[in-house]
Formats: C-alpha cells, sequence, structure tokens
C-alpha cells in the first residue's frame, strides 16, 4: 500500500510572514501550486492557500498590501509520511482542508494536496475495475 510520502510533493515553496497575499498569490500562480508555507526566520509559522487568498479578497478592502502572516492558516496541519492516503483523506474532510505539510520525525518534509490523492485514487480505482 502506497504512503503519504510517496505521494507527497518535497519541494516546499516558501514564502515569508511579511510578504503581502497580492506576492503570495503571484508566486503560487507562477509556480502553478494551490499553497506556500510561511516562514518565520527558521521555523514554519503557518501555510496560505488560494482558499486564504480569496477569503482575503472577499474581506478586506486592501488585500493587496496585506501581510500573508494575518491570512494565513495557523496552526499548520501536518500528517506523517509514513502514514496512508487514506488516513490523509479522511484528515483533510474532517478539517475541510485542501494540504496538508508532511512530517517525519516532526520536521516538515513535503507538501500533500487533494489533487495529488485525487491522482491515486483515480490509479487505485482503475486497478480495482
Amino acid at each position: 500500500m502506497a504512503t503519504v510520502g510517496q505521494l507527497m510533493s518535497s519541494d516546499l515553496s516558501v514564502i515569508t510572514e511579511d510578504a503581502t497575499v497580492k506576492q503570495a498569490a503571484g508566486q503560487m500562480q507562477d509556480q502553478r501550486i494551490g499553497s506556500l508555507l510561511v516562514k518565520k526566520g527558521d521555523d514554519f509559522s503557518g501555510i496560505i492557500t488560494e482558499t486564504d487568498v480569496v477569503r482575503a479578497v472577499a474581506e478586506r478592502d486592501d488585500v493587496a498590501a496585506t501581510s500573508v502572516v494575518h491570512v494565513m492558516s495557523s496552526p499548520i496541519l501536518t500528517v506523517e509520511k509514513k502514514l496512508s492516503p487514506h488516513y490523509a483523506r479522511e484528515l483533510m474532510a474532517d478539517k475541510r482542508i485542501r494540504h496538508l505539510a508532511v512530517t517525519e520525525d516532526g520536521k516538515i518534509v513535503g507538501i500533500l494536496s487533494a489533487r495529488d490523492l485525487l491522482a491515486y485514487f483515480k490509479t487505485v480505482s482503475k486497478e480495482v475495475s
């Protein structure tokens, strides 16, 4: 059976807390990704996702100047890389989120998106059919 670690992206895309929501949106668009880990010093303080950006646009008058720290999700929800995709799917469903940070020995080593899980379960369902 596959593990979360086999499905995750190990390329960690990062932005700093003082960056603007507009900068975050631009970086996500350029990299064609749906989330960025937010860095404060040597640690991650949160995650900003497409959903956070949309919410900021809907709720704030000057979103272009708003810092990422004011709209990011924190704390970061995580899943251990050795766990199953089924566990990750249930966690995402329960928490109503589309991105999980993947950890190994307590350290973030990747990101798992709902798209990653959809691709995996599509492959698995074809094997069963």
